[in-house]
């Protein structure tokens, strides 16, 4: 599949420039029959054929394969969720956490990674410590002194608010050798460039499918090396999680499966599955060359008002803007999408591969 295809195959291109998939992409019409089609066999077949259950439990083993093999890690190893904060907050909540333990972040992280640690901190009397990571810049002496003696350390392998790349490998392998756990977020990761959770290293993997995989909203995923996962006690336990349900005491699944509670649809995950398909299909190379191609249009001509790299790092370019949220309201109403970042004060634009120059250049000509 060409670039040229799958901009064809997307509705909401017609109506407006669409520049904000790292907030959430619009679906090609082949995620969406995928979800119509999958809506309609288990509500007209499945009962009467393979079962409710049957057909539930077999689409989501099919998603949880898919997703597996597509961050290069094991089916057993993902538990499947709704979005990446959901992912997050399943991994703060299986931890057991005394007064004084610690947890550090960056400060580039969306919400979705400092509120659960805000609440543990109220809660529980956890001490929360926050590394710079401006410019995907981090300090390596300033993460080595705040991870030592940490419970956890949390960062994002590529910031929602300038678009850097984190090493994530690299701070990975200092907090774990300073004996804290990794959970990393990678929702603005999966779908831009490979990514494969295991090399990574880290303990827990947190993303969603509605961003660059093109997915519907709720299609959240959650990779857990089996070791972290077998200490992990889940807030909140079904029968999804367990070996037995009819058994007494029972038994939690040894792997990240045990953070999955109970029955959820598998209408949305059907167009997960399809969305990582489209994105396969036009594969990694044409991708990454298309988006640093147009990024970099981009970012020379926004010239001083630029805020993320001059060099290619993602799809997500931050410029400044005398007033970011009226800006990205205004360009809204000439039917370009982008969005303002508070934590930041700036404008982020997101080029995906369905972008082209004629997306770039009307978003120059209307700033």
């Amino acid at each position: 599949m060409t670039p040229e295809e799958l901009r064809a195959d997307m509705p909401a291109l017609d109506d407006a420039i669409y520049l904000n998939t790292g907030a959430g992409s619009p679906s090609p019409r082949r995620v969406v029959e995928a979800v119509q089609s999958e809506a309609a066999y288990h509500e007209y077949d499945a009962p009467v054929g393979a079962g409710t259950y049957g057909a539930l439990f077999e689409a989501l083993d099919e998603t949880r394969e898919t997703v597996a093999a597509h961050v290069d890690t094991a089916a057993e190893d993902v538990a499947l969720t709704q979005s990446t904060a959901d992912g997050i907050a399943r991994i703060a909540g299986a931890m057991e956490w005394t007064p004084g333990d610690v947890v550090v972040r960056t400060d580039q992280e969306h919400p979705a990674g400092i509120l659960p640690w805000q609440h543990l901190r109220e809660t529980r009397d956890v001490d929360v410590r926050v590394v710079e990571a401006g410019g995907g810049t981090v300090d390596r002496d300033e993460w080595k002194a705040a991870v030592d003696g940490a419970k956890l350390a949390v960062f994002s392998s590529l910031c929602w608010t300038d678009g850097c790349r984190l090493p994530v490998a690299e701070l990975t392998d200092i907090a774990q050798d300073a004996g804290a756990r990794v959970l990393v977020d990678a929702v603005q990761s999966v779908g831009q460039r490979p990514v494969d959770f295991e090399a990574w290293g880290a303990d827990a993997v947190a993303a969603a499918g509605h961003k660059w995989l093109l997915g519907p909203t709720g299609t959240g995923f959650l990779y857990v090396d089996e070791e972290f996962a077998r200490t992990l006690d889940p807030a909140a336990v079904g029968y999804k999680g367990v070996e037995d349900p009819a058994a007494d005491p029972h038994e939690l699944k040894p792997d990240a499966r045990r953070l999955e509670v109970g029955s959820v649809s598998p209408v949305p995950y059907a167009g997960l599955q399809e969305g990582i398909a489209a994105v396969e299909e036009v594969g990694f190379d044409t991708i990454t060359d298309r988006v640093e191609r147009l990024t970099d249009r981009l970012k020379e001509e926004l010239g001083d008002r630029l805020v993320s790299p001059e060099s290619y790092e993602s799809g997500l370019v931050s410029f400044a803007a005398d007033d970011p949220e009226a800006t990205a309201e205004r360009l809204a109403e000439v039917g370009i999408r982008v969005r303002s970042i508070p934590p930041t004060g700036t404008i982020r634009a997101s080029v995906h591969v369905f972008n082209d120059e004629s997306d770039v250049d009307a978003l120059l000509d209307a700033l």
